[in-house]
């Protein structure tokens, strides 16, 4: 893997808005100054852990399931039947991403952003067009838009009778990865609507209504199940489980938890792909770790420390539940960026990568995104 400084193409920033990449700007999240190389060897090294790791996260939710682990997980009891029946009828699944560090050959699982990724838009459209126009004879390891449309047209049929809606809070980053999503079902043959998740409505029955007064019988959100576990409209995910059908389905709620990166150690210790977690509360904590609050995002309220010191912290709002503590893994450095892998899983099946890069060791929301290339083979 190397880090290439390129010069962006003089329109670039045009391309960007007729693409539909409302964000590219903010905090100077797009950067067409540098391509990533790879070569297929480290593809399909990555592409090989991706589809290990995933297999290994089913066995993962099928344990916790089984099991009940609800407390663990800090999952309310009201909803463990709920995950437990999304997870027995297989319900349609569209996605997920797993974040991966990658250094010398190493591949290891960072976390699985299994219920609401983001990063989408740009790891499938937009890093493809960059390709086209900076040199259309290289290849990416990026086939995520064909799998996505055609995974959706597949689902179809265990779908509800009735339109696919998609919901999401009214900020750029959601709206835009759902409206992709939203595009992609249109492409995949079906019909298809969108409303923003304040305006979902409920009949005197309790059954869902999207804005125009109609009923919702399937939904892609993105919005995490332990906030919507956490409010009164939880309770309506209950009670409506065989009337509408919620994309991704609420065993997701098991998998992007934290606590199943101690839970996949715990199964798989000796994975290659895996890093050490514990909760700390059975024993001694590694010299050197990542602490990562069991419910958060976009990296806040984390902590690294390396040799008993701590090199670098984020704050934010998560953590009351508490946090885990993984294995801290080096990741490598480039013109003094620090890149991680957003390698993707379209109905289980690895699809290609995005790339965020951070002058910190911790991605966050100030982490920018680059595209990548496939070094041609002599």
């Amino acid at each position: 893997m190397k880090r290439i400084p390129i010069i962006p193409r003089p329109n670039w920033e045009q391309k960007m808005m007729e693409q539909g990449f409302l964000f590219y700007k903010d905090d100077n999240y797009y950067n067409e100054s540098a391509v990533y190389s790879f070569t297929m060897a480290e593809i399909e090294i990555i592409e090989k852990a991706t589809a290990e790791i995933y297999t290994m996260c089913m066995a993962v939710a099928d344990h916790v399931i089984k099991h009940k682990l609800w407390d663990e997980f800090f999952i309310p009891d009201e909803y463990g039947p709920l995950i437990e029946w999304s997870w027995n009828n297989q319900q349609p699944s569209f996605y997920g991403r797993f974040d991966l560090g990658f250094n010398n050959g190493q591949v290891k699982l960072l976390e699985f952003n299994a219920d609401t990724p983001t990063l989408l838009l740009e790891s499938s459209v937009i890093q493809w067009f960059w390709l086209q126009d900076y040199d259309p004879s290289l290849d990416q390891f990026n086939k995520i838009h064909e799998q996505l449309v055609a995974h959706i047209k597949n689902c179809g049929p265990n779908l509800l009778p009735g339109k696919l809606h998609f919901t999401a809070p009214d900020n750029s980053e959601d709206f835009m990865t759902v409206k992709y999503m939203q595009d992609a079902a249109a492409q995949a043959g079906l019909e298809t609507d969108f409303i923003f998740i304040d305006d979902i409505g409920l009949d005197d029955r309790g059954k869902f209504l999207d804005a125009k007064g109609n009923p919702i019988s399937n939904i892609f959100k993105i919005y995490p199940y332990e906030w919507l576990f956490d409010e009164d409209f939880g309770a309506y995910l209950v009670t409506n489980r065989d009337t509408c059908f919620w994309i991704e389905p609420p065993y997701k709620a098991v998998l992007s938890n934290k606590m199943m990166l101690k839970y996949i150690y715990e199964l798989f210790p000796d994975s290659p792909y895996l890093l050490s977690c514990t909760t700390g509360n059975t024993g001694p904590l590694p010299p050197s770790y990542a602490k990562k609050p069991i419910f958060s995002r976009e990296g806040e309220n984390v902590s690294l420390v390396v040799g008993g010191a701590t090199i670098e912290e984020t704050d934010g709002e998560y953590g009351e539940e508490g946090y885990v503590y993984q294995e801290y893994f080096e990741l490598p450095e480039f013109d003094g960026k620090h890149p991680i892998l957003g390698s993707w899983v379209i109905g289980g099946v690895p699809a290609g990568i995005g790339i965020r890069e951070s002058i910190g060791r911790i991605t966050n929301v100030t982490s920018s995104f680059c595209s990548h290339y496939i070094e041609p083979e002599c």
